[in-house]
C-alpha cells in the first residue's frame, strides 16, 4: 500500500523506444524490482503484445484454461476495450516481490490496435485505469511495444515522463533522434506535459571501442539526460526471465543485478520523494 504523503502522486513513466531489442522489458522488470526492494510501491503495466514482462514476473496467461470457479485474470486488453470504467484492483496480480504489482498482458493484446481504431477516445483508453494508481503507488512503469502504434500512444498520453533504454550500438543515435521527434509530436498533440525522465544505456560492453564511442556520442548529444549508470551485457539478465524472476532474485551478485540496483538509486535521486518528485527533463531540440 502507498505509505507516503497522500498529497504525493505516483510518478507514471512509459518505458519506450521505437527500436526493438534495446532492453525495454528487461529495464521495466528489473528497475521496478529494484525500486520495490528500496521500499517503493511500484506498479508495472504490460502493454507489449509479446507479454514478456508478464511472463518475466512469473505469470503466464496465454492458453490458460479456466478451472472451477477461478476465472482467467483480467488483462490490459480488457481494460483498453472495456465499455465501462475499469477498476484497477480487478487487474492487479502479485509478483515475486512484495510491493511490486502487475497489470498483465496476454496474446489477445496482439489484436488490440484493430479494435482500438474503432473506439471512442482510442488514444486515451489507458489513462483512466492508471489515474486510479496515483494514490496507491509511488511509481508506475509501462512497458511498451517497439513501434508507434495506438498502444504506445496510449502509454505516452497516460505517462508524465518517458524512460528511454537504448543500446550502445551503431544505430543508437539515429534511433534516439527519431524517438525524440516522435515524443515532440505526442507532446504537441496529446500530452503537453510529457517529459523525458532519462536515457539508459543498455547492453554496454566496455571492451569494444564501438560501444565506448557510441556511449560517448549519446552523452555528448543528450548530456545529463543520460543516466550515469550503464547496464552491461550479462548472461544472468538473459536467463532470469526464463525463471519468471527479476535478476535481483535470480542472482543478486550478478553484474546485471548490481547495475539495476545502482540505476534504481540514481533514478530515486532524480525523481524520488526526497527530491519532491522532480519533473523530468523537458523535451527540446
Amino acid at each position: 500500500t502507498y505509505a507516503g504523503n497522500q498529497a504525493m502522486q505516483a510518478r507514471v513513466l512509459a518505458v519506450a523506444n521505437q527500436k526493438g531489442g534495446v532492453g525495454k522489458t528487461t529495464t521495466a522488470i528489473n528497475l521496478a524490482a529494484a525500486l520495490a526492494l528500496a521500499d517503493q510501491s511500484v506498479l508495472v503495466v504490460d502493454l507489449d503484445p509479446q507479454a514478456n514482462l508478464t511472463s518475466g514476473l512469473g505469470q503466464k496467461l496465454d492458453g490458460r484454461i479456466e478451472a472451477g470457479d477461478l476465472p482467467a485474470p483480467l488483462t490490459v486488453y480488457d481494460a483498453l476495450t472495456s465499455d465501462t470504467q475499469p477498476v484497477l484492483e480487478d487487474y492487479l496480480l502479485p509478483t515475486p516481490i512484495a510491493g511490486l504489482s502487475l497489470v498483465p498482458a496476454d496474446n489477445s493484446l496482439a489484436g488490440a490496435e484493430l479494435v482500438l481504431v474503432n473506439l471512442a477516445r482510442r488514444e486515451r483508453r489507458l489513462r483512466p485505469l492508471l489515474e486510479q494508481a496515483r494514490h496507491q503507488f509511488d511509481y508506475v512503469l509501462i512497458d511498451t511495444p517497439p513501434s508507434l502504434g495506438l498502444l504506445t500512444v496510449n502509454a505516452l498520453i497516460a505517462a508524465q515522463a518517458v524512460l528511454i533504454p537504448t543500446t550502445c550500438e551503431y544505430y543508437a543515435l539515429e534511433g534516439l533522434a527519431a524517438l525524440m521527434a516522435t515524443l515532440r509530436r505526442v507532446q504537441a498533440t496529446f500530452n503537453p506535459h510529457l517529459a523525458v525522465a532519462g536515457v539508459v544505456l543498455t547492453m554496454a560492453d566496455r571492451r569494444t571501442n564501438l560501444g565506448q564511442q557510441v556511449a560517448a556520442d549519446v552523452r555528448n548529444v543528450f548530456g545529463d539526460v543520460v543516466f550515469k549508470t550503464t547496464i552491461p551485457r550479462n548472461i544472468r539478465l538473459a536467463e532470469a526471465p526464463g525463471h519468471g524472476l527479476p535478476v535481483i532474485l535470480y542472482d543478486v551478485r550478478s553484474k546485471g543485478a548490481e547495475a539495476y540496483q545502482a540505476l534504481a538509486m540514481e533514478f530515486l535521486s532524480r525523481t524520488g520523494r526526497a527530491a519532491a518528485a522532480t519533473e523530468g527533463t523537458t523535451i527540446s531540440g
